[in-house]
């Protein structure tokens, strides 16, 4: 939702007053799609739980009538993605014929298209060239740009958890966020809690830890892990985007595995080390100039030494 932002942003820059559908995939848990993207107007939930959840879906759809409709297939191509765009009855339907030298199965469904090569190529990027297709463009300027706006509250908010959980305003603040919703992009437990300590006893900073609905037994052993050693530190749990975004950028730095929180603290502005194992961080890094990445030479996380990871954060740390 984050790294589609690129897409939309080109749509409004050219008009405006366009009325933005956003059609997504029912999940688990909730999104905030209006608080993540200000440019949408309305979002529809594809909910295939039964014929009659499906059915009122496509009358929802089909309520107004669309100039464009885009499947942009960043990252994989759905078949039911076209079908949708397509009995949206969108006069321009826009997406991939092929990426990467894979055909776009369903791209009889579009009436413009074309080839992409997208291997090592930032989502933001690819989301733009989609967009590009229908004569839709930003400018280098404007893609830096795309980043999250705090509302005052936000701010405030922001300010004063620091100053609630983190009295001593000569220390530094280093967050950490050990989960993340694969279990190959999750760099291990044990190693993580031994990089925290390295950096504490090096920096003796506060210790703020994000964690998210999926990383319960995660924390819980990184909690009794600094009990025992009785070092202090803070957990932020489930905390709405924004306001976790509020935080993250006021700390000194995150280090994150390839999670939903990384692409937070990149839309933030946030000083941050982001792991990463199988995916490729040349596409889905955050784009910042304060964002630094660590990638498994094996493509297993695990095999990070905690030690590449502790030099480098001695390094961002003490950039200006």
């Amino acid at each position: 939702m984050l790294c589609s932002l690129s897409l939309f942003k080109a749509i409004k820059k050219k008009y405006p007053d366009s009325h933005i559908t956003l059609v997504a995939s029912k999940t688990n848990y909730e999104i905030p799609f209006f608080e993540i993207n200000p440019n949408i107007n309305r979002v529809l939930i594809y909910d295939k739980s039964s014929f009659k959840t499906v059915l009122n879906f496509y009358k929802q759809l089909r309520d107004r009538k669309y100039q464009f409709g885009f499947v942009p297939s960043t990252i994989k191509i759905s078949r039911t993605s076209h079908l949708i765009n397509f009995f949206s009855s969108s006069k321009v339907r826009v997406g991939v014929n092929s990426v990467d030298g894979t055909k776009n199965k369903s791209a009889f469904l579009l009436n413009l298209k074309d080839d992409f090569t997208w291997k090592s190529k930032h989502q933001l990027v690819r989301n733009l060239e989609i967009a590009r297709l229908a004569g839709f463009e930003l400018t280098e300027d404007e893609m830096d740009e795309i980043k999250f706006s705090f509302t005052e509250d936000e701010i405030t908010f922001a300010k004063k958890f620091i100053e609630e959980n983190f009295n001593d305003s000569s220390k530094k603040i280093i967050a950490f966020h050990p989960g993340a919703g694969k279990k190959a992009n999750t760099y291990p437990t044990k190693k993580f809690i031994q990089l925290i300590n390295m950096i504490y006893h090096k920096y003796r900073n506060h210790i703020l830890i994000t964690s998210g609905w999926t990383d319960d037994f995660i924390i819980n052993k990184i909690k009794s892990d600094l009990d025992n050693e009785k070092i202090e530190y803070t957990i932020a749990h489930n905390f709405p985007v924004k306001k976790l975004g509020a935080i993250l950028s006021l700390v000194d730095l995150y280090i994150t595995n390839d999670t939903g929180t990384m692409h937070i603290a990149g839309f933030s502005g946030a000083k941050m080390i982001s792991l990463f194992g199988p995916t490729d961080p040349y596409e889905w890094a955050p784009m910042n100039k304060n964002s630094f990445f660590i990638k498994s030479q094996t493509e297993k996380i695990e095999d990070i030494a905690v030690e590449e990871i502790y030099t480098l954060a001695e390094k961002v740390i003490e950039l200006k």
